[in-house]
């Protein structure tokens, strides 16, 4: 697919996959039976299984596979002078207009040029209000009295949490430069504009690694974490043509930014940004040196004591966002050919084993004569190694599908052969084909299946 390539050539739609979602247990509306809660979503069975699969690959890509990288998970509510260090409060907003027609409100930057220009509603030609700035941050109020004295804010982004604890971290961890830092957390954004889905959204999650190195080698280290990411989705098993880089301009660079790279995927709405590389510079150590009053100097005792403040290379991907790119990225409506019907379809999910939320579905095939009873001890034996689900209801086929369309990987199916030779039936989602595996082997083959692994594509 060409880099040039604007409309999205899958067979997944929004629309399909927030059906989907729905359907099988992925993602609801928060606050649904309330109307909904607009900008915020709820991760269901199904969901939150996928999204900690997502974290845990991350994190060990991250840090157990790393010599260099430890981990954080700092608070939420931080000291406001935080945010007046890092800029967020003088410039993290959003230019907004609204339309004083239709009342529909948009980002200025997202509307044609030529309807900004001539204040024309892309929506309806109304007239458009002057632009304005709108801080993206909640504010709220800490303490007895709503007061100005005691305003907090949510944070927007992890990113402050790891710089104000990497003294801290030197200090208790004995690291050395290069070193990076990692985490997972809730940030909060006050969107204005929230659409497709939970690509953009007011409550979500980051995964962020911020990378301290010695001035003078950032570059290098920027080039490398770009490999690295890069390298990241292909082990993930993402559709590689479905991503692409893109610089940052002169005009989309942060203040804090020196470089600043997008990994982008084409998402059903288009090329859209899934995660950043950012090399922001020393602005950060530095701002917060110049706010808090303390030394955040590095001293390099491997270099006669040389003190600097480090540049910072950082990785930041959304989790939620990522996990769009998954369900996206996995879809598939596939003809089948089953008993002689050739206009059978089927809706699958080709998750990596890795992060689908069942690895292995346990099917009796009929639920007397003691096969429900062998599969659910067929379940005990691998549950502690994987993650499994057991469906007895309904036909076989039918059950399948079901699979199918959660993105389970495997199905064993008992039968009454189950019985006689202690063998069952491994059925793979992918091809669909099917193999006899004796029960006691059942476990070492899901896992050299799930190691040798390559996604369908």
């Amino acid at each position: 697919m060409s880099d040039l390539a604007t409309e999205y050539q899958g067979k997944a739609t929004m629309e399909k996959i927030t059906s989907l979602a729905k359907r099988r247990g992925f993602v609801f509306q928060s606050s649904e039976i309330y109307g909904g809660q607009n900008g915020a979503w709820d991760y269901g069975p199904l969901g939150v299984e996928l999204k900690n699969r997502i974290a845990r690959n991350w994190w060990k890509e991250m840090t157990q596979l790393q010599d260099d990288i430890v981990g954080l998970d700092a608070a939420i509510l931080m000291h406001p002078r935080t945010w007046e260090a890092s800029g967020h409060v003088e410039n993290f907003t959003d230019p907004l207009v609204d339309c004083k027609k239709c009342k529909t409100r948009f980002r200025a930057d997202q509307i044609p040029p030529e309807n900004l220009a001539a204040k024309k509603c892309p929506e309806c030609g109304g007239e458009l209000t002057d632009t304005r700035k709108f801080n993206l941050m909640f504010k709220t109020h800490i303490g007895p009295a709503e007061d100005t004295a005691n305003i907090i804010y949510l944070r927007p982004e992890t990113a402050q949490g790891i710089y104000v604890n990497y003294k801290n971290i030197i200090q208790s961890n004995r690291m050395k430069i290069p070193f990076g830092i990692a985490q997972i957390g809730k940030a909060f954004r006050n969107e204005i504009v929230t659409k497709n889905f939970i690509f953009r959204t007011c409550e979500f999650e980051q995964m962020e690694m911020q990378f301290f190195v010695k001035p003078g080698t950032d570059v290098e280290w920027f080039n490398e974490w770009k490999k690295r990411r890069w390298a990241y989705y292909e082990k993930l098993g993402v559709n590689m043509n479905n991503l692409r880089w893109h610089q940052h301009g002169p005009d989309e660079l942060a203040h804090y930014a020196k470089d600043a790279y997008d990994i982008e995927y084409l998402f059903p709405m288009g090329w859209r940004e899934l995660e950043g590389v950012h090399n922001r510079s020393n602005y950060d150590l530095t701002r917060h040196t110049e706010f808090s009053g303390k030394d955040l100097q590095y001293i390099d005792q491997e270099a006669n004591n040389e003190r600097y403040i480090p540049f910072i290379i950082e990785t930041s991907a959304g989790l939620t966002r990522t996990l769009l790119m998954v369900l996206s990225d996995a879809y598939d409506e596939e003809k089948v050919a089953d008993k002689g019907n050739d206009d059978d379809w089927r809706t699958v999910l080709h998750f990596h084993p890795t992060v689908a939320p069942v690895t292995v579905a346990i099917l009796p095939l009929m639920k007397k004569d003691g096969l429900a009873e062998l599969a659910q001890d067929i379940r005990k034996e691998l549950k502690e190694d994987f993650a499994t689900d057991y469906d007895q209801s309904g036909a076989i086929g039918r059950r399948y599908r079901r699979q199918d369309e959660a993105g389970t990987p495997f199905c064993v199916t008992v039968d009454y052969e189950s019985k006689e030779n202690k063998t069952v039936t491994l059925r793979f989602r992918d091809s669909m084909e099917q193999a006899r595996v004796p029960i006691a082997e059942l476990g070492e083959r899901l896992k050299k299946e799930i190691k040798e692994y390559k996604v369908a594509k």
